[in-house]
């Protein structure tokens, strides 16, 4: 499943697109797309919750 992010950021560049554009046809479904991954992502948690690996400690620092 793809996370709140990953679908934020899409929407994000969907909406740079449409505004870049001069057809407003494609303007008009790009910003129908981002619409769409927004409606995705609101529902979901904020912080996506992927797995780590089970050797990265963030208080660790490398090579130590």
């Amino acid at each position: 499943m793809l996370g709140k992010t990953y679908l934020t950021k899409q929407a994000s560049l969907l909406v740079k697109f449409a505004k870049t554009t001069s057809d407003s046809e494609l303007s008009a479904k790009l910003m129908s797309k981002a619409a769409d991954l927004k409606a995705q992502a609101d529902p979901m948690p904020d912080r996506d919750q992927g797995p780590q690996a089970p050797d990265v400690s963030p208080d660790r620092q490398p090579g130590t």
